[in-house]
């Protein structure tokens, strides 16, 4: 699967003594959720995003006026365009080691600043050239994004939102906005500026939510500790980080006991935990079992699979991730 960032600030010692705590702490009791697997969930062609073509490697993406090409390992297949459709494009990563931030992107006709305006479902935002071939959003995700909201707008009540390993804060716009009250949290001060700047641009700045820099694990132990809880939890880690003091993440070491703490601060009702990974080797059995099993006793049925996308010139179906997420 695609690898969604470089390494960063995600990890500390609370990581090693909740696993530490986990590795032999009892199996939850009570019935395991209902189960619904596989689940495909996919992004369709829109106004906002598109993906137009892809293959040899490679994928032609339209984020609003601009064609980009990325690096795509999963496109194994043949191209259904020509050289001339790709040769359109206005930006393209190169990758080139030597280079930092718009260095590693080639613009065939004028060059492009760092940032261009982005929309999501009505929600502007900021398209950013980085130099780890991120452009500052996952449209894949979409898919969560609406569940989400239909979740919060038809609760009836004033709902919590914990997005944790947050990113640029597309998830927590999109909560605030169908009325929420959200956390958001990222080890990366870089991606929280982003965040705010998004949050500002989407003019969303009276919605509540706090931008946090902080260890997830740390916070969510924080937050147990305090008696403050949620009703959803986003989980979306990195394959891989560092902490703040060189500690080690490692998604297949530290996610069983991050997934437990998940489920600790859940409220006493919850509406769902999501869970995303991405550039792992693994099925999405394992997370979809790892979900079932943690929140044994808690009723309500674990869905699992993966986020395609589905291009638009010849309608094959790109996969980026898995996921599994327990709804009430």
């Amino acid at each position: 699967m695609n690898d969604r960032r470089p390494p960063r600030r995600d990890t500390a010692e609370p990581h090693r003594r909740a696993e530490a705590a986990a590795s032999h702490a009892a199996r939850r009791e009570g019935d395991p959720p209902r189960e619904r697997w596989p689940v495909i969930l996919e992004n369709q062609p829109n106004a906002d995003y598109a993906l137009i073509d892809s293959g040899d490697g490679e994928k032609l993406e339209q984020y609003g006026p601009y064609r980009i090409v990325r690096p795509e390992a999963q496109a194994l297949w043949r191209r259904a365009l020509g050289n001339a459709e790709w040769r359109k494009a206005d930006a393209v990563f190169t990758g080139d080691t030597d280079e930092e931030g718009l260095g590693r992107w080639r613009f065939p006709g004028p060059p492009l600043g760092e940032t261009w305006p982005m929309r999501h479902d009505g929600i502007d935002y900021l398209g950013r050239f980085t130099s780890f071939r991120h452009v500052g959003v996952f449209p894949e995700q979409a898919a969560h994004w609406a569940h989400m909201e239909g979740q919060i707008r038809t609760a009836g009540r004033k709902v919590r939102v914990l997005n944790l390993f947050g990113y640029t804060g597309l998830a927590s716009l999109v909560a605030a906005r169908a009325g929420a009250e959200v956390t958001h949290i990222d080890a990366s001060k870089k991606a929280i500026g982003w965040a705010r700047e998004n949050q500002e641009r989407a003019g969303l700045s009276d919605r509540p939510i706090r931008w946090i820099c902080e260890d997830a694990a740390l916070f969510v132990e924080r937050e147990i500790r305090r008696g403050s809880r949620y009703d959803i939890v986003l989980l979306d880690p990195p394959a891989y980080g560092r902490g703040p003091k060189g500690e080690v993440w490692q998604l297949f070491d530290n996610l069983p006991a991050m997934v437990d703490l998940c489920r600790d601060v859940l409220s006493d009702r919850p509406l769902a935990l999501v869970l995303t990974a991405y550039a792992i080797r693994a099925s999405f059995l394992a997370f979809h079992t790892l979900v079932r099993d943690a929140f044994a006793g808690m009723g309500g049925t674990v869905e699992s699979g993966e986020l395609v996308i589905r291009e638009k010139a010849a309608g094959r179906a790109l996969s980026t991730s898995m996921f599994s997420r327990w709804v009430a």
